[in-house]
């Protein structure tokens, strides 16, 4: 599993970058390449001037007997300062994310919304599997940590709770979108939400190359969100839905994640369930 992240200068960057683009701005002097994931890959070869922040450095709580997070984020002031000091991030640059795991992908987009830089994130259209294909630079040295300040800007309209969830169930404005495997959604799922896969964003899994935007939004438009609807994603804790939330905001889409998702879900009995 690995993944990584650039930052550059926070211009006009589309959401979804290609590695020609990625390539071209690794001299820029506000580009921070990050990569999050596992440690053993990331010392094997990473690309150049890559920081490495664990996943697990943008958790807080403790586990639980079920081998779970109980709470699966840091608060919003603690997590610019890991992202500011692992990764080197801060106001000003642009991040672009990229590796084999789309959910921490998705995850670390999600966090950097969270603290009011959303728009300035862009995942990598890619792999590092495409990347080396490309005959692309690869590094195994390690850069200083990062000196940045990222100033937190709470952004509302990423992050809910369960209480908005529950009160936009059945609300003709929103759709729930449950980023899940088929068997979890058979184990039980929100009343109202529509399935939709996360493999199903890409046109190449073993390269993790997305489909076109305008095929991303047809996927969406298909698990029923019409157009002046926004759209809440949930998955097992908030990884996977943090993947379609930025496919849908890339989309166009209004979006927010329940992060804690199915885990927080299930804990209060008064929430509904269908099976």
């Amino acid at each position: 599993m690995l993944q990584i992240l650039a930052l550059v200068a926070a211009t006009s960057v589309e959401p979804m970058v290609s590695t020609a683009w990625l390539q071209s701005h690794l001299a820029d002097p506000q580009v921070r390449v990050v990569y999050t994931g596992d440690r053993g890959a990331y010392e094997r070869g990473h690309i150049p001037g890559a920081r490495f922040i664990d996943h697990m450095d943008t958790l807080s709580g403790q586990m639980n007997g079920g081998g779970a997070m109980d709470h699966h984020m840091l608060p919003l002031p603690e997590l610019a300062k890991v992202l500011a000091a692992k990764a080197g991030a801060g106001d000003g640059t642009h991040v672009v994310v990229y590796g084999d795991s789309p959910m921490q992908i998705g995850w670390i987009y999600m966090t950097l919304a969270a603290v009011g830089h959303g728009a300035d994130v862009s995942l990598l259209d890619g792999n590092l599997n495409l990347w080396r294909s490309e005959n692309r630079p690869v590094s195994t040295d390690v850069p200083p940590p990062g000196s940045d300040t990222l100033t937190v800007q709470p952004a509302p309209d990423v992050i809910v709770d369960a209480p908005y969830v529950k009160a936009h169930l059945q609300t003709p404005d929103t759709r729930i979108l449950d980023v899940r495997t088929t068997m979890e959604w058979n184990n039980g799922h929100l009343p109202g939400a529509t399935l939709i896969l996360w493999q199903d964003l890409y046109a190449d899994q073993r390269m993790l190359k997305f489909k076109s935007i305008d095929e991303i939004r047809a996927l969406i438009t298909k698990a029923g969100v019409a157009p002046n609807q926004s759209v809440v994603t949930y998955c097992a804790v908030g990884m996977r839905a943090s993947l379609m939330y930025w496919a849908a905001r890339t989309a166009g889409i209004p979006a927010r994640v329940y992060v804690g998702s199915w885990q927080d879900w299930q804990r209060d009995s008064s929430n509904p369930i269908v099976k």
